[in-house]
């Protein structure tokens, strides 16, 4: 093989150079460059600094302390203490347009390691390392990393942190010297660690700045850091967390990283979140709801909690059809000795006491109104009050002879063991095969304790059957859509993703705490996916009350809901949500197929977001106020993404009932609208209105020329 041979993977905008030789380095990953010369590789030769080694080691895609790679290095494993330095040697690259497989062995070690990586016209790149033991003996593994290079301009970190009801809060923190690092033990994507940070060039904001996000598409355990070397360089990591003795490789045997998902962009984080969504609307969400109105939900959790009575839910269904609800679900409660959250999981038979005529009346008469209905399960969960864990009490995810805690009052279902799993889709397919079920509710309420099967470690096991389970369900059901909710923001990333339609994206309906949610989750994931609903006055997670107006808004933008008991609201009330649903129908095409722009604002008491439609003739723009103004004045809107050339019209949709009131008077464009230019509106902008805390109003940009 020739010494440094470069290779190009290249996107619409970006380009990966990547330096072949013993191994793989990735020297160039930003902006595409046309018409590289010979000389190019050599521009970035590095020096050779006394004190150290006397040769350059790279930070190639898998680093190898065998190599002199002082860093996280890709593998750690060992073969009875032996084979514990792997020092792999490329054998063979296959290139194809815009993907590259890169083939090492390692002979003394007995392992062989192939590199997939590939870049698409949405400028997403996707990463990905199988491990495969060659020889006899077993190779245990202990870590498997996915790495990727930055450039030494990269000194800030945009990460995540969070809790249940609290989820995808960000912080920023520098990278000059040391690193970050985030651990995620708790068996699924996890309320406090999404995996997913972004790193970029100091300052980087919405509009501006160099930066590099990166997702890892992980339902499980991970961990993912970022490391500045001591000689400036630079490197992110993402890995699955192997518990002891998870992963032993048998001669033949192999073990493939889940997909590490990353994009650059130039244009700051606004770019950078767009070629994630294209990626996103073109490449992971299955295929049935690519081309289909996301339907209005009502879902009975916080209208009913356990207290069904079956005339009481058609009523229900009745009053939610008249406001515009296009799909009805019933959430936890419906089945056998489901009276709280104690006793039941896992007995999926429906409760005859509660629904003495059976399930089928109720859909038919949800079905007879027009609406697609819906059922919550919780598949993986289990109290130990039920006839499952009576007759089965082997079928906990365990270490037998230890008392774990419980989360909820319940424990998790060991999906290794066959009997549980054909057990979980019999009772799944039967449901679905029985009733007209549309959409399944997939909630999991519990972190993951002493994930055990026959004593052994099983979490890495546990969440692959969950994705199997998952497969096999919608395999014999196609059609039938699947909400991941756990807990709210508890499982939310791309792997789940290609297998689901729709996150719920935290259990807080909160609109002010939904807006700090609802825009961290917004920089990985277009708003159609993103379930967001229309509560009551009252949260039931922060007992803040809300205007029905401030509440409509917050919910307007993702996949709109609404979580209440629609027969004891008042008639104001109702007369609300079918405004909203209305409003959200008719801005529905625009919302879930246009490009998304997160506005900064001058006062850092608003937050602004806007979707504009992909041929620039419309958009909509949601001011919200969540504090007190800063000043007297709240400064000047100014919209990216229109037609620069282009006039529009432009006009408040929406606004607070005592907008008038709380002012001398308001700007005049909010009262008779204004017709401005797409530059004028990008540049100069538009006297912000005075607003309260707590609301918010809509603005519509309608191209006239």
């Amino acid at each position: 093989m020739n010494e440094g041979k470069l290779v190009q993977l290249a996107g619409k905008h970006t380009q990966l150079l990547i330096k072949v030789g013993e191994s793989a380095e990735i020297i160039h990953w930003g902006k595409r460059i046309d018409g590289e010369s010979k000389s190019s590789g050599l521009s970035l030769e590095r020096p050779v600094p006394y004190g150290r080694l006397d040769v350059d080691v790279p930070v190639s895609v898998h680093p190898e302390l065998g190599r002199g790679s002082f860093g996280s290095p890709g593998l750690e494993g060992h073969r009875s203490g032996f084979d514990w330095a792997p020092v792999f040697v490329i054998e063979h690259i296959e290139q194809c347009d815009q993907s590259l497989s890169i083939i090492c062995t390692d002979t003394l070690a007995g392992l062989r390691l192939t590199t997939e990586l590939m870049i698409d016209d949405h400028d997403v790149l996707k990463v990905r390392h199988t491990l495969q033991n060659i020889k006899p003996e077993n190779y245990q593994v202990n870590r498997l990393s996915s790495t990727l290079p930055l450039p030494p301009r990269v000194n800030e970190l945009m990460t995540y942190s969070g809790r249940w009801v609290n989820e995808f809060q960000t912080q920023r923190q520098l990278l000059q010297h040391g690193g970050y690092q985030q651990e995620n033990r708790r068996g699924r994507t996890s309320h406090e660690h999404y995996p997913a940070l972004i790193a970029g060039s100091r300052h980087f904001d919405e509009m501006n700045g160099d930066v590099w996000g990166f997702h890892f598409a992980w339902s499980g355990n991970h961990r993912l850091r970022v490391d500045a070397k001591a000689d400036g360089r630079r490197y992110f990591q993402a890995e699955v967390i192997y518990l002891p003795g998870e992963i032993s490789l048998a001669q033949g045997e192999s073990v493939t990283t889940p997909w590490l998902y990353a994009s650059y962009s130039d244009a700051g984080l606004n770019g950078m979140s767009q070629q994630f969504h294209s990626h996103v609307r073109a490449e992971i969400l299955p295929k049935e709801v690519k081309n289909k109105l996301r339907p209005v939900h009502l879902n009975t959790w916080e209208g009913i909690y356990f207290d069904h009575d079956p005339e009481y839910i058609m009523s229900m269904a009745t009053q939610s059809a008249q406001m515009g609800v296009e799909r009805f679900i019933i959430d936890d409660g419906w089945f056998r000795g489901r009276t709280g959250d104690k006793a039941g999981l896992g007995d999926w038979f429906l409760d005859p006491t509660k629904y003495p005529q059976g399930l089928e009346p109720i859909v038919q008469h949800v079905n007879g109104l027009g609406m697609e209905f819906g059922l919550w399960f919780e598949p993986e969960m289990i109290n130990k009050n039920s006839d499952l864990y009576r007759n089965h009490p082997e079928w906990l995810l365990a270490v037998e002879g230890y008392e774990q805690p419980t989360g909820r009052n319940q424990y998790v279902i060991d999906l290794k063991n066959e009997d549980a799993f054909n057990y979980l889709f019999e009772r799944l397919d039967y449901f679905l095969s029985t009733y007209n079920i549309a959409y399944i509710k997939w909630d999991m309420n519990r972190e993951v304790v002493q994930p055990g099967h026959n004593g052994m470690a099983s979490a890495y096991q546990q969440t692959l059957n969950y994705y199997r389970l998952v497969d096999q369900v919608r395999a014999k059901h196609p059609k039938v859509e699947i909400e991941s909710c756990a807990a709210g923001g508890g499982r939310i990333d791309y792997e789940i993703l290609k297998r689901t339609h729709r996150f719920w994206t935290s259990d807080n309906n909160d609109a002010l705490e939904r807006q700090a949610i609802q825009r961290g989750m917004s920089y990985f994931f277009p708003p159609e996916v993103m379930g967001s609903h229309i509560g009551a006055s009252y949260c039931h997670s922060t007992r803040r009350r809300h205007t029905i107006q401030f509440r409509g808004l917050s919910a307007l933008f993702g996949h709109m809901g609404i979580e209440l008991d629609p027969v004891k609201e008042e008639v104001s009330e109702k007369q609300g949500f079918e405004r909203y649903v209305t409003l959200h129908k008719a801005l529905r095409p625009l919302l879930h197929n246009g490009t998304s722009w997160r506005i900064s604002a001058d006062d850092p008491a608003h937050q602004i977001q806007a979707v504009v439609a992909k041929d620039f003739s419309e958009a909509v723009v949601l001011v919200a106020q969540l504090s007190m103004p800063t000043h007297s004045l709240s400064g000047h809107l100014r919209v990216p993404g229109l037609d620069r050339q282009a006039q529009y019209r432009i006009t408040l949709l929406d606004k607070p009932l005592n907008y008038e009131d709380i002012v001398n008077y308001q700007p005049p464009w909010t009262i008779n609208g204004c017709e401005l230019s797409g530059a004028w509106c990008e540049e100069v902008g538009l006297t912000m209105p005075i607003l309260d805390p707590e609301s918010a109003v809509l603005i519509h940009f309608q191209r006239i020329s």
